[in-house]
């Protein structure tokens, strides 16, 4: 594949040394999905421990209604101080893959640098479990972590809520389900390249039928997993994709990132545009010359250094560090 001339020159270089390696989700069977998430996981478990203070606990907490506990995962910082912040965080994978452990270095480094508490949820994934199922886990998980605040050391009023690619429209899904619920209050929203809108109707999700990472095919593959035949249909919920959402206001404030070259551009400009219209507080980053998660595959360069030193200050205001 030619790559995209506007790819960064350094992000460019790192792929052409050590290509990616590519799973061509379109053509597989869910057999084959099954065999991806075994190898991730053979992966994960084979992986040396962190060399953190960090402590790492999972628990099984209440799941929604009728539903099976879920799984989160706690990050904590050392020692039993009261009144942290608190990040609850939702990883990606396209709505069909990934756990908790794939963020595992990520969530330590927002402890480690912003003395927080992070809780990441082991959701349901598509196909087998469609939609309301992962966003119904994500909600419960939110709720069993604000009602826990005191035990975990969490001060309420700094619960933000983050995630990454299809955790990402996850992330903001949940939000708005929790202002429609009542609660719990989020106070900050932190959007990483968010998977947001089912219909793949924007001049992105059209230019990028070939992609570094997550092309236009790779997509409908995930919307399809999670909706079915309901994919773009006009009956598809908010919840399910939050660009689908018509009122934006009273959310928490936001941070929104996506790199020039991928599917899901336009989609999150548009969402940071109408966040702003609705009165909602939003920080909004496009990275030139970037592709989709490039920052965590090529961590060592430049644009992603920016890329995630941006969250953090974004974070640290909102936690009024």
């Amino acid at each position: 594949m030619a790559h995209h001339p506007n790819l960064d020159p350094e992000l460019r270089a790192a792929i052409e040394q050590s290509p990616l390696p590519v799973f061509d989700l379109p053509s597989m069977t869910y057999e084959e999905l099954d065999g991806i998430r075994a190898q991730i996981n053979a992966f994960l478990s084979a992986a040396p421990p962190a060399d953190t203070d960090v402590m790492i606990e999972d628990r099984h907490v209440p799941g929604p209604d009728g539903a099976p506990d879920v799984r989160v995962r706690i990050y904590r910082p050392a020692g039993e101080v009261q009144g942290r912040p608190a990040l609850y965080w939702i990883h990606g994978g396209g709505m069909v893959i990934g756990t908790p452990e794939i963020d595992d270095a990520l969530m330590i480094g927002y402890v480690e640098q912003l003395g927080c508490v992070a809780v990441s949820v082991d959701y349901r994934l598509a196909p087998e479990h469609p939609h309301p199922a992962p966003v119904e886990d994500c909600y419960a998980g939110l709720v069993w972590t604000a009602k826990a605040a005191g035990e975990l050391g969490i001060d309420p009023t700094r619960l933000a809520v983050g995630g990454a690619s299809a955790g990402g429209g996850l992330a903001a899904a949940t939000v708005l389900l929790a202002r429609d619920r009542g609660g719990p209050d989020v106070a900050f929203q932190l959007l990483i390249c968010p998977m947001l809108d089912d219909r793949n109707i924007t001049p992105s999700s059209h230019e990028f039928a070939e992609a570094v990472v997550w092309d236009r095919a790779a997509n409908l593959f995930g919307w399809t997993a999670l909706l079915g035949d309901r994919m773009g249909a006009d009956d598809v919920p908010p919840y399910a994709a939050p660009a689908r959402a018509t009122d934006l206001s009273g959310l928490p404030p936001a941070f929104i990132d996506v790199g020039e070259l991928e599917v899901f551009r336009d989609e999150d400009l548009d969402y940071a545009l109408r966040l702003s219209r609705a009165g909602v507080s939003t920080e909004f980053h496009l990275y030139a010359g970037a592709f989709h998660g490039s920052d965590g595959m090529v961590p060592d360069a430049e644009l992603s250094k920016r890329a995630r030193a941006a969250r953090v200050a974004a974070l640290k205001r909102a936690y009024r560090l």
